[in-house]
C-alpha cells in the first residue's frame, strides 16, 4: 500500500501528529470500510488494533450484569477506537461498534506502543485524549444528574454533528434512546419539542440540523466543556461552526 499523505487524512489525532511520527504510525496501517454495527472493541476480549476514525461514529456501551445497556461515549474523526490500551489495559467490559458507517484506519496495537515508546510527545497526546473522553463522561454524568430531556438530547445532537460531515445525521431513534437511557417514545416526543423550535428537522433514521444556534441555546451549560477541553489539549477544533437553515 502507498505510504499515506498526513494532508491528506481527516482524523484529527493523526493530523495533530508530527511528519515522522506520523510516517511511522501509518506505515503498516490499513484503511478500511466501517460498515454499520461492525464491532471494534468486543467487551472483555483482547484487541490487536486501535482504530482511527475518518468518517462515520462509533458507539462505546457500557452494559450490566442485567443486560441493561447506555452509551458512555462515541468517536468520530476526532479520535480513536481502543484508547484503553493507552492505559496499559488491553480488554475493557465496554463495547464499540459502528451506529454511522464510515472508515477508518487500523493501526496494530504494538505499533502504537512502540511509537509511543520513540516519540513521548505521541504518548502524551493520546493520554491528553484519554483525559478529554474522560471529561466527556463526566459532563454526560452531570448532564444525566441536572438537565432536562430536551437538553440532554440538544446536547448528544451537537456532539453527533461535531464528529460527522454535513448537517444530517443518520441516527435511529433507538439509537437515541441509547444515547440517552430513556424509551424510543420519550426520544420522539423530545425531538418533536426541539424541531418546534425549529432547530432541527427529524424525518426516520434521521435528523437535519437547521439552526446550530438555537441547539446550543437548548443544550445550555450542558454542552461545550469537553469540546473546549479537546481544542486546548489536543490544538484543533473539534467544535463546529455555527449552522443556520441549512
Amino acid at each position: 500500500m502507498p505510504a499515506l499523505d498526513q494532508r491528506d487524512v481527516r482524523n484529527l489525532l493523526l493530523k495533530a501528529l508530527s511528519a515522522d511520527a506520523f510516517d511511522l504510525l501509518t506505515a503498516d496501517a490499513e484503511t478500511v470500510h466501517l460498515p454499520t454495527r461492525h464491532v471494534l472493541v468486543e467487551s472483555d476480549q483482547p484487541i490487536d488494533h486501535v482504530c482511527f476514525i475518518e468518517e462515520g461514529l462509533a458507539s462505546m456501551v457500557a452494559t450490566s450484569a442485567e443486560d441493561e445497556a447506555v452509551e458512555v461515549g462515541h468517536v468520530g474523526y476526532e479520535g480513536m477506537v481502543g484508547a484503553h490500551v493507552v492505559l496499559k489495559t488491553n480488554t475493557t467490559p465496554n463495547r464499540t461498534f459502528l451506529q454511522v458507517a464510515g472508515s477508518g484506519l487500523l493501526v496494530a496495537v504494538e505499533s502504537l506502543k512502540r511509537v509511543s515508546a520513540e516519540f513521548p510527545v505521541v504518548n502524551d497526546l493520546l493520554l491528553n485524549y484519554v483525559h478529554c473522553c474522560d471529561i466527556q463522561l463526566s459532563q454526560s454524568a452531570l448532564a444525566n444528574g441536572r438537565y432536562n430531556m430536551h437538553e440532554r438530547l440538544a446536547r448528544w445532537l451537537l456532539m453527533c454533528h461535531d464528529r460527522l460531515v454535513g448537517n444530517d445525521l443518520p441516527l435511529t431513534h433507538e439509537f437515541l434512546s441509547l444515547m440517552l437511557g430513556v424509551r424510543r417514545s420519550g426520544v420522539t416526543n423530545e425531538l418533536h419539542i426541539i424541531e418546534g423550535i425549529k432547530a432541527i428537522k427529524a424525518t426516520r433514521g434521521n435528523v437535519r440540523i437547521i439552526d446550530r444556534a438555537k441547539l446550543e441555546e437548548i443544550a445550555a451549560g450542558s454542552y461545550g466543556i469537553p469540546e473546549r477541553e479537546y481544542e486546548r489539549l489536543i490544538g484543533l477544533p473539534i467544535r463546529r461552526s455555527v449552522t443556520r437553515k441549512g
